[in-house]
């Protein structure tokens, strides 16, 4: 397990500042790689997460409990393929295009539990919840059905809280210590995507 890139974006107009009904919606979904195996920089974490990283709307990203949103490199594949047959363009999407601070590979939602501890590196996290998909997402991605599409395959990637800053560069390796191990990732994502399902969330 390991930490593949850091990634961090500005907020700005989601839509552009020329869509006559969106111009005033922001968003930092648009995050780019600052730290990578081959360019191995090294990055500040603080308890706020990437130092230089934004969030538009606090109330659902950031702060102290979503300060670092982990996506793990597996998912990339599924989201290749969809959005290429969705969007009838060949789709090749880079790392940091979910939204994610911290692309990562060797781990997925269901090996990972609300409450573990991720040690990267020196620092130390703690994982907090799921990551809940959004309009903005369905955006990002130039499909509608991204967001639903998310949660019904349960690659939602989570949040960590930062319980040890200090400095990172991609290439560090991940463990994980387990904490009382009662709900998963991957079934907080499925109850989630139940609840959408009940509510007519997706229709």
């Amino acid at each position: 397990m390991r930490l593949l890139s850091i990634s961090l974006g500005k907020a700005g107009p989601l839509f552009g500042l020329n869509h006559p009904d969106y111009s005033s919606v922001a968003s930092a979904i648009h995050k780019k790689p600052v730290s990578t195996p081959s360019q191995a920089s090294p990055v500040e974490i603080k308890p706020l997460g990437v130092v230089g990283d934004e969030q538009a709307d606090l109330s659902v990203h950031g702060g102290l409990e979503k300060a670092i949103y982990v996506y793990p490199m597996e998912h990339y594949a599924f989201w290749n393929e969809l959005l290429t047959r969705e969007t009838k363009q060949v789709v090749n999407l880079q790392h940091g295009s979910m939204g994610e601070n911290f692309t990562i590979e060797g781990l997925l939602e269901h090996e990972v539990f609300v409450g573990d501890k991720m040690s990267i590196g020196d620092l130390e996290f703690t994982v907090v919840k799921l990551r809940e998909p959004c309009f903005k997402f369905n955006a990002k991605m130039k499909y509608k059905g991204a967001a639903k599409a998310m949660l019904q395959s349960g690659k939602s990637g989570w949040y960590l809280r930062v319980t040890q800053p200090g400095t990172l560069i991609a290439g560090a390796s991940i463990t994980i210590t387990p904490g009382q191990r009662i709900t998963s990732i991957a079934s907080q994502n499925k109850a989630l995507f139940n609840r959408g399902n009940q509510q007519d969330l997706w229709d």
